[in-house]
């Protein structure tokens, strides 16, 4: 019999159903599963209820949570990733020609904190020449870490506006996370972006994580074997997906993500550990920093539990 139960709410993935259907178990560890259908709802119960023991977290979401004294550490484990050069469209009949101009427009994303948005944004800043204090950002829900304060250049819409009625309608100019939709003159913004995407993975090694995996403290503190624990189990669910994912003809959702990745940058598209992750991870905490997500700058070893940072996959 397991020492320890786990209320757990994850994503049904195909790396995480096998810790879900009894196909990867523990003599340590036993998970009471929580099913959450849209997974984000449970990012904002963990962070201001401290609902779940172990739930997957929004990447900016935890640092934010993080510097705001939220008692959860994360492991270096990445449950969802995506590339985001396509995670921005804009109103064709904007005017908007180039990222650049962006300037002076408004730019819709759900919370300013939201990982999607924290990428796009970086991506623009680093890559295409955009100022980021030069857009108005208007977000259409609150942020799921209550103390935090947007910049000056964020402001609120209604939140029953959806960001893609907002964009057809031109009241915002752009939008982060509404896909395009040419039939209501919404086009993707940066042009061919899955090849722009993989060539930024091979020039930077950069592979953006959005979701990580925390637990709550207390756990960790009373238990020190359980975060080597959980990582072993999660790599033993992710290694078993990985030998059926070249099988899988039409996978969907984020294991259809996984596919595309592995075949953009040949090899694993979800890889586990501080180390294998250090160049996306130091760039992630940066652009957090300059998006006055996070106040300061802070170093890997801080972030995750520090038995996990020589854990590989």
């Amino acid at each position: 019999m397991a020492q320890l139960t786990l209320k757990t709410a994850t994503g049904n993935y195909g790396h995480t159903m096998p810790l879900k259907d009894g196909s990867v178990v523990s003599e340590h560890v036993a998970f009471e599963h929580v099913e959450v259908p849209v997974i984000i709802n449970a990012f904002r119960r963990m962070i201001r209820d401290l609902e779940f023991d172990v739930c997957e977290m929004a990447l900016s979401t935890y640092l934010c949570a993080r510097a705001h004294g939220v008692p959860i550490t994360a492991l270096p484990v990445f449950l969802v990733r995506a590339f985001h050069h396509g995670s921005i469209s804009y109103n064709v009949n904007s005017g908007i020609k180039s990222p650049t101009d962006l300037h002076g427009r408004k730019v819709g994303v759900r919370a300013y904190t939201v990982t999607t948005g924290v990428w796009t944004r970086g991506i623009l800043a680093t890559q295409y020449g955009v100022d980021l204090s030069k857009i108005t950002f208007v977000i259409n829900s609150d942020e799921h870490v209550a103390a935090y304060q947007a910049p000056a250049n964020v402001e609120s819409v209604s939140f029953d506006r959806s960001l893609g009625d907002l964009l057809e309608a031109g009241e915002i100019d752009a939008a982060i996370g509404v896909p395009p939709s040419p039939d209501k003159g919404i086009e993707a913004l940066i042009p061919e972006a899955e090849a722009a995407a993989a060539k930024s993975y091979r020039d930077t090694h950069v592979l953006p994580i959005n979701h990580t995996l925390v637990v709550r403290n207390e756990h960790l503190a009373a238990n020190p074997w359980l975060a080597g624990e959980l990582f072993s189990l999660f790599r033993s669910g992710k290694r078993q997906f990985l030998s059926e994912l070249p099988k899988m003809e039409s996978p969907s959702g984020n294991d259809a993500i996984a596919k595309r990745l592995q075949g953009a940058i040949a090899g694993d598209p979800l890889p586990f550990g501080v180390e294998a992750n250090r160049a996306t991870l130091e760039a992630f905490v940066q652009y957090n920093v300059d998006q006055q997500v996070i106040p300061k700058n802070v170093a890997l070893e801080e972030v995750f539990e520090p038995s996990t940072l020589a854990l590989v996959d």
